[in-house]
C-alpha cells in the first residue's frame, strides 16, 4: 500500500460517502431518505445496499417485529435486567443482552435457514435424508421448530406464514420455503406422534429465506430485533431500580454438589 491513498484506502467502504455539508448513504443523499424510508427499508438498505418495497419489505418488516421480545425469562432479556441494576449505563446493559446471543438463544434462525437451502437443493424427495443427515451431524434437535413454552403452536409462526402466503400469491417470492418448513413440521410430528410446531426462528427463517438472505444475516437480523426487546426491559428495570439483583430473588440458593 503506497502512494496518496494509502489512508483513505485502509478502510473501503461502498456504504457511505460524505463531506461536509453531504451524507450519501448507498448512493443516496441521507436528505432524500429521512422522511420517505421506514426504518425496516433502510436497515434492508444499509445491510444490502438494495432498495426493498411492497409485500417483500412487508415481510421484513413483521419478522423484525415478531422476534422483538420474548420476556425475562429469555437470557438476552434477563442478562440485560440483571445488568441494569449494578450501576452501569443502558447502553452497556443492552450489550450485555446482546453478548447472551449465539448458537443456542438467537442463532437458530441462521441454521433453520441453512437447513431449508439444503433441502430446497435436495428436492421434495430429499427431505428425510437432508433432515436425518443434518441431525445426524449437528444433533437431535431441528432448528426452528418446538418450543419449551408455546405449546402446542407457537402464536407468531402463522400470522408470519400467512403473509409469506399473501407474498407468494402476489409473486413477491417464491413460497417454496414455507412449503418445506410445514413439510419439516409435518415429517417431526409424523416421527414422534405429536405436533412439533415451527416456532419464531423457523417462521421468520422461511422469510429471510424467501428473501434471499445469506443465512447468517439471519442471526444479524435477529439480534436487531431483539435489541428492541433488550432496550425495553433495560429501560423498565432501571425505573423500577433495584439493586444487583441476579437471575433468583435472594432466599433461594444454589445447589452445592461439592465435596
Amino acid at each position: 500500500m503506497s502512494g496518496t491513498n494509502d489512508v483513505s484506502d485502509w478502510w473501503r467502504t461502498s456504504i457511505i460517502d460524505m463531506e461536509p455539508g453531504r451524507i450519501s448513504l448507498r448512493g443516496h443523499a441521507v436528505q432524500d431518505l429521512i422522511g420517505t424510508t421506514g426504518f425496516a427499508e433502510m436497515i434492508w438498505l444499509m445491510v444490502t445496499g438494495d432498495r426493498i418495497s411492497g409485500p417483500r419489505a412487508k415481510l421484513f418488516e413483521a419478522a423484525l417485529v415478531a422476534a422483538v421480545d420474548h420476556g425475562p425469562q429469555a437470557p438476552s432479556i434477563a442478562a440485560a435486567r440483571m445488568a441494569a441494576t449494578c450501576g452501569i449505563g443502558l447502553q452497556s446493559a443492552m450489550a450485555t443482552g446482546l453478548n447472551m446471543l449465539g448458537d443456542v438463544h438467537g442463532g437458530a434462525g441462521e441454521q433453520a435457514v441453512e437447513l431449508y437451502r439444503r433441502i430446497d437443493g435436495a428436492g421434495h424427495d430429499g427431505l428425510v435424508a437432508t433432515l436425518d443427515a443434518w441431525r445426524q451431524h449437528h444433533g437431535k434437535f431441528v432448528p426452528g421448530f418446538g418450543h419449551r413454552f408455546h405449546k402446542p403452536v407457537d402464536p407468531r409462526a402463522p400470522r408470519l406464514l400467512a403473509l409469506v402466503g399473501e407474498a407468494a400469491g402476489q409473486g413477491a417470492v417464491s413460497g417454496r420455503f414455507a412449503e418445506i418448513g410445514r413439510a419439516i413440521e409435518s415429517r417431526l410430528a409424523e416421527e414422534r406422534g405429536k405436533p412439533v410446531p415451527m416456532n419464531i426462528d423457523g417462521a421468520t427463517a422461511v422469510i429471510y429465506a424467501e428473501l434471499g438472505c445469506p443465512a447468517p444475516l439471519a442471526r444479524g437480523f435477529f439480534g436487531l430485533s431483539r435489541s428492541v426487546g433488550i432496550l425495553a426491559h433495560a429501560w423498565e428495570q432501571t425505573e423500577q431500580g433495584g439493586r444487583n439483583k441476579g437471575p433468583t430473588p435472594p432466599g433461594y440458593r444454589w445447589t452445592y454438589d461439592g465435596g
